[in-house]
């Protein structure tokens, strides 16, 4: 052991005779020394306070004390409201401050690296927390974290519901601005004039057309000529001209148009090219939207537009014409209703009353029976193409120059001394027509190409269905006349999403429109449906297997599909509109919009589909007979798949006066917020903004004659529900003595989730409807206001009043206008 005497140096007491566990001041001062590293590591402020502020200030005096800070956010919101994350300093100097999100579906943070950020919420389908943390740095790095959670609950409609209005005048929720675009007459191309509105004004070939309908918005990159599916200040405007007021195109209206009469050659041009189709760049700036006169991309597609012949019909007889003799080319397109915008960037445009335009002269059915067979008498009766003048009387008018068939085209009439197979004449010629039209935007140099694989109807739109890679994709197709059919068309080709950008656009649309497998519905009562192929060859389409009609291809079954449709025995429909698909679900929606030949009992009778048949009287005196206020039913597929062949469905709403009858006409318990007549429009939102996410917003326009002794037409918003989630209901349909009940599949009662959000001028239809990517931009069309009037009795000065008191005897003009909320957030919710 050492000898405790030894003798030592000299002993200044600095040795450690301290046993206990407790700290060394050389230790305390190491561990201050490390404090940030420790702390930037997770260890709380508590840590420091633990050493004592004044020993470690005195070791330290230039080091601040860490941050505190406190921060906050809102419980709970919808989707697609815009969040703020609020931050303030209660103590110490701030260096830096900084949000991160750290639970729930990613956002994206604006000035996330301060005190105060913000978001927009998420679209959800039920309440959903999302996690931040406000982290703040304090001068010499020490950082502190502050919690906060915010629970996104699904989106809603956030806006007050429009009353019903007879005033001439675009009417939108509080807090909403209305801006007229795009309207009669305005020009297209650099050094048109702008549009006198006196009736004096010609060459519509280079200004919009009338009856502005269908439309979609397609972003343009940067380049202006290519497509951007995000660009939400720049693009393309592309729509329907459906029809013309003719009353308002001329200085005193039209002249010529009774039989025996004849009409000026130079009225009846303009009034051909004021249909047809239009491509108007728009662009916005600070002052908000406006289109772009001059742009190299604008064109205005006409009945005498070349266009090409493209799938199964396409070279066939049956489209043999004078100008056309090999059957692959045609003139234009006409009467362009509802529309399709497809997964790659191109704009389907569809053919619905054209057939009211051809003439047949008086022996035209012994004239075409000799010439063709009875076949042909039998196909243009089913598709309303029967004795008369035509509409207008256009083919009255003499030919613009010799050898001009421009006009002659629209005379049908068999002429006896020409070719048989009709290679002299247009006996063919309403067989162009009743298409769905491809069309790009983004080349005005290429030729719109007519797809006969998808049938030749009425046609009211084409909406693609859910584009899923390796999935054969559906489009839905509605065919709008009482009693007619709904259609799907599925691609023989499974999707590649690479197609989605394909530079050749027209060429992907010859991959998946131009073969294929075209379906009509049949609804049985119990909640399912069947979808019939119309293929040639197969059950009753073949030459003796149809008493009505001997079909000799394919060619000829998708000619003539309405008989082909009768055939198989489809469900006969109140007026099949337009269609729209849920970009969540996958479910199919279809507007009925109204059917007055619906009856309790006989050939028309009412069945689950279409459960109502009721009589309707007018406050102004008079009623109305059938299925007045239509319906909207919808559809879900097998498997939710594009490729099923069966389907369960219900109705989502009917159309009714909130003060109707609730057990057999206002089935879905609308009130004055919500009730409405006759739908017609239908849209949902677009998937690239909130609104058209988890629960997307659905948009239903009506066109209405039986309610507009209470409102001018009209625009409604709805967050629809699922197939499915309400009950059946028995519904006695009453009328001039007879009378049946049915059981009706009925959606759950919308309330809330469905509300008026537009009112538009007298004598209006609301149809057509798109918006910008963002979605806070809503392009809505006003179409024939003040129809009925004529330029001595001028029934609406829309939409030159629209900002304040028109001068006297302006003439109305159809128009697109453009919704934005003022505080700038996605339209509706």
């Amino acid at each position: 052991m050492t000898d405790p005497m030894q003798p030592v140096a000299y002993d200044d007491g600095d040795i450690d005779t301290n046993s206990t566990a407790n700290p060394h001041l050389n230790d305390i001062i190491a561990t201050r020394l490390s404090r940030r590293a420790t702390l930037r590591h997770g260890v709380s402020a508590m840590t420091a306070a633990f050493f004592g502020g004044a020993l470690l200030a005195g070791c330290d005096e230039e080091d601040n004390e860490a941050v505190t800070a406190t921060a906050s956010g809102p419980n709970a919101v919808t989707g697609g409201r815009m969040v703020m994350l609020t931050g303030a300093v209660t103590s110490g100097t701030l260096s830096n401050a900084a949000w991160v999100q750290t639970s729930g579906p990613a956002v994206a943070l604006t000035n996330a690296n301060s005190l105060n950020a913000s978001f927009r919420a998420p679209a959800v389908a039920a309440a959903t927390p999302l996690g931040f943390r406000l982290e703040t740095t304090s001068g010499d790095g020490v950082t502190t974290n502050t919690a906060v959670t915010v629970t996104v609950n699904p989106i809603a409609l956030d806006f007050t519901a429009v009353p019903k209005s007879l005033a001439d005048v675009v009417a939108v929720p509080a807090g909403y601005d209305v801006t007229v675009l795009y309207r009669l007459g305005d020009p297209l191309a650099a050094g048109v004039s702008a549009y006198a509105n006196n009736g004096t004004d010609s060459n519509f070939a280079q200004r919009a057309g009338d009856h502005h309908d269908g439309m979609s918005y397609f972003g343009l990159a940067a380049t202006g000529t290519a497509p951007s599916a995000s660009n939400s200040t720049r693009g393309l405007l592309v729509m329907n001209h459906e029809n013309i007021t003719e009353s308002y195109l001329h200085p005193n209206g039209p002249t010529g148009l009774s039989a025996g009469s004849v009409r000026p050659t130079a009225e009846v041009l303009k009034e051909m090219e004021c249909h047809g189709v239009s491509v108007v760049e728009v662009t916005r700036g600070s002052a908000g939207w406006s289109y772009v006169q001059g742009s190299s991309l604008n064109r205005r597609i006409t009945p005498f537009t070349p266009t090409s012949f493209s799938g199964p019909v396409a070279g066939n007889a049956l489209l043999f014409t004078a100008f056309s003799p090999n059957g692959t080319a045609g003139r234009g397109t006409i009467n362009n209703c509802a529309n399709g915008m497809m997964p790659w960037m191109t704009y389907c445009t569809a053919e619905e009353n054209w057939a009211g335009y051809f003439r047949r002269d008086a022996d035209d059915n012994a004239r075409r029976s000799a010439a063709l067979g009875t076949k042909s008498v039998t196909a243009f009766n089913r598709y309303g193409l029967g004795i008369r003048i035509g509409n207008y009387n256009w083919t009255s008018a003499a030919a613009p120059a010799a050898g001009d068939t421009r006009i002659a085209k629209f005379n049908a009439t068999v002429d006896a001394s020409k070719a048989a197979n009709g290679t002299g004449d247009y006996r063919n010629e309403p067989n162009q027509y009743g298409w769905i039209v491809e069309i790009d935007p983004f080349d005005p140099n290429s030729t719109p190409r007519k797809r006969t694989a998808l049938g030749r109807m009425n046609h009211e739109g084409v909406c693609p269905g859910r584009m899923i890679a390796g999935v054969k994709p559906a489009f839905y197709m509605g065919d709008d006349a009482q009693g007619e059919y709904i259609y799907k068309f599925v691609s023989n080709t499974a999707w590649a999403a690479a197609d989605a950008t394909a530079a050749n656009r027209l060429a992907v649309g010859d991959k998946y429109l131009d073969a294929g497998t075209l379906y009509v519905a049949r609804f049985a009562a119990d909640g399912s449906g069947q979808w019939l192929p119309l293929v040639f060859g197969q059950g009753v389409l073949t030459p003796t297997g149809y008493p009505t009609y001997a079909f000799a291809d394919q060619a000829d079954v998708l000619t003539h599909c309405r008989l082909a449709a009768d055939a198989v025995g489809a469900t006969r429909m109140d007026r099949p509109e337009w269609t729209a698909v849920n970009p969540a679900t996958g479910e199919m929606y279809c507007t009925l919009t109204n059917n007055s030949s619906r009856r309790p009992t006989g050939a028309n009778a009412v069945d689950a589909a279409n459960p109502r048949a009721y009589v309707d009287t007018k406050v102004t005196g008079g009623s109305s007979t059938g299925n007045v206020n239509g319906h909207v039913i919808r559809l879900r597929e097998t498997n939710d798949s594009t490729e099923a062949t069966g389907f369960t469905w219900d109705v989502y709403a009917f159309g009714a006066e909130a003060g109707a009858d609730a057990a057999n006409i206002n089935l879905s318990g609308l009130d004055a917020t919500n009730d409405f007549s006759s739908p017609d429009g239908l849209w949902f939102s677009e998937p690239t903004n909130t609104a058209g996410q988890a629960t997307p917003v659905m948009w239903i326009q009506t066109d209405d004659g039986a309610y507009t002794d209470v409102t001018n037409c009209m625009m409604l918003a709805a967050i629809p529900g699922r197939v499915g989630d309400g009950s059946t209901k028995s519904v006695t349909s009453t009328v001039q003595g007879a009378s049946a009940t049915v059981q009706a599949r009925v959606g759950k009662a919308p309330g809330a989730s469905l509300k008026r959000f537009l009112v538009g001028p007298k004598g209006c239809e609301i149809t057509g409807i798109t918006s910008s990517p963002d979605g806070t931009s809503l392009f809505v069309n006003i179409q024939h206001p003040g129809e009925g009037g004529d330029p001595q009795n001028i029934t609406s000065n829309w939409p030159a009043n629209q900002t304040g008191t028109a001068a006297a005897g302006v003439r109305p003009r159809s128009a697109t206008i453009v919704i934005a909320k003022a505080d700038g957030g996605i339209v509706g919710i």
